[in-house]
């Protein structure tokens, strides 16, 4: 069957035009199943697009194959009546430099570590101050975190064993205290040590959702130190001892008391970067092992796994998408359905019309070519005006629902063959119908 343009095509294009025009508001609704099953389609691809480029730049911010450890402090509910009793809490030391040693001795599965001292601090510089984070760091940090230099060096091995006074600052300290100026070189105060910059990192984008999802701070603000400068020149809590109280308290108030939460640990977060990423979750099983017998029988820390949440919760975007996907599909279904009914009340209804261009001299390929350019034209135009709704329902919902969509090319190409393909299988039947008329009986028909 072929579809060249020819005069005689032509004639039949125009016919189909024009019975559509005479029917304009039958058309539309005729097109309306194609109309929200093709937007349907491009806005479900364009939200697990989005989905999957989320996912993907939020693993990129954790690093690949990571591990992440981070001490867990509790509230103690301390009972005056029961404080002399045998049954003591196990004391455990904490989260410390030890345990990233002996995690990156014993385990081969380990490719490297990266500890770190959280400070909540406040800057001094150039006449501002704001409050910000002290990270110290170990050199590994900036590889496993993927945080690249903008200018500057990293830090030395000298530097980082005699514990300098230097530091690395993030792209947003820099605008926000040395605008317009070199930063290299400069001293800001943080806390109440005076550190030198040495360098400055590149922009990491951190979205609010990556924040809330996996903890992840805003990079671009933080302030790095090498890890001894903090524990020499700040505070190292595995020597600091826990305050039991003043003998000024009260002690006819025999309530329980809780007791503020203490950080005893020495490390804030660990970082540990495996060789594959199929090693992850063994080797959080066998690290929560070492963990627990350093620790003397205390879990006080949590075990994550950046990567799986992700994957994890990328299969359940993907089901999502698949059954929304779905609908979709059925609704261009239902679609092709509303065209084909339409189509054959539509030969009825021209019965005289198609009995007396037969009579003059049509062919049955001429009428089953009107029928089919007739089909094709309403589930085409649906198909476009489909495309224009589809494209700005997903900006609409990047916009206002905080979503985010990303429409691609292809997703427009298949849904377009959906729609064009729909109105070519739907529309053969009414078609081949129309064409088997018999002239005589349709002239005849009432």
């Amino acid at each position: 069957m072929k579809f060249s343009l020819s005069p005689r095509n032509n004639i039949n294009l125009k016919i189909a035009f024009d019975a559509i025009i005479a029917n304009k508001v039958r058309s539309i609704l005729t097109a309306l199943g194609i109309i929200f099953g093709v937007s349907a389609v491009i806005t479900m691809l364009a939200i697990g697009k989005g989905a999957k480029e989320e996912i993907l730049s939020q693993i990129e911010l954790v690093g690949v194959n990571n591990i992440v450890i981070e001490p867990i402090i509790e509230q103690i509910d301390e009972d005056l009546e029961e404080s002399d009793s045998k049954d003591q809490k196990k004391f455990s030391k904490g989260l410390d430099l030890k345990d990233a040693q002996s995690i990156l001795s014993v385990l081969p599965t380990v490719k490297t570590i990266s500890p770190e001292i959280i400070l909540d601090t406040y800057v001094i510089s150039t006449g501002k101050r704001r409050s910000s984070k002290l990270i110290g760091v170990e050199t590994s940090f900036f590889n496993i975190s993927n945080i690249s230099l903008r200018k500057g060096k990293m830090f030395t091995q000298s530097q980082m064993e005699n514990a300098d006074p230097v530091c690395i600052i993030g792209s947003g300290v820099k605008k926000k205290f040395f605008p317009g100026k070199s930063a290299i070189g400069a001293e800001i105060k943080c806390g109440n040590q005076w550190l030198t910059v040495i360098g400055i990192t590149a922009e990491k984008p951190v979205s609010q959702k990556a924040k809330d999802n996996l903890g992840i701070r805003d990079y671009n603000m933080d302030i790095y130190t090498p890890i001894s400068t903090v524990l020499v020149r700040y505070k190292n809590r595995a020597f600091l001892q826990v305050d039991k109280g003043s003998d000024d308290d009260d002690d006819d108030d025999d309530s329980p008391k809780v007791v503020a939460p203490f950080n005893y640990n020495q490390v804030d977060r660990m970082v540990i970067q495996v060789n594959e990423s199929g090693y992850l979750a063994s080797s959080a099983e066998i690290i929560s092992r070492m963990l627990k017998r350093k620790h003397n029988g205390v879990v006080d820390y949590q075990i994550t796994i950046p990567e799986q949440l992700l994957q994890q919760q990328q299969k359940t975007k993907d089901v999502f998408n698949l059954v929304l996907s779905a609908i979709a599909g059925i609704s261009l279904l239902v679609g092709g359905i509303g065209i084909m009914n339409i189509m054959l009340a539509s030969v009825l209804e021209r019965t005289r019309e198609i009995g007396t261009r037969l009579a003059i001299g049509a062919k049955k390929q001429d009428i089953i070519s009107q029928f089919l350019f007739e089909a094709l034209l309403i589930s085409l135009s649906g198909g476009i005006i489909g495309i224009i709704l589809g494209i700005g329902t997903s900006y609409l919902i990047s916009e206002f629902a905080d979503i985010k969509t990303m429409v691609s090319p292809v997703s427009i190409l298949i849904s377009f063959g959906v729609a064009s393909a729909t109105g070519l299988i739907f529309g053969i039947s009414p078609a081949k119908r129309a064409a088997n008329q018999n002239p005589v009986d349709s002239l005849r028909y009432e």
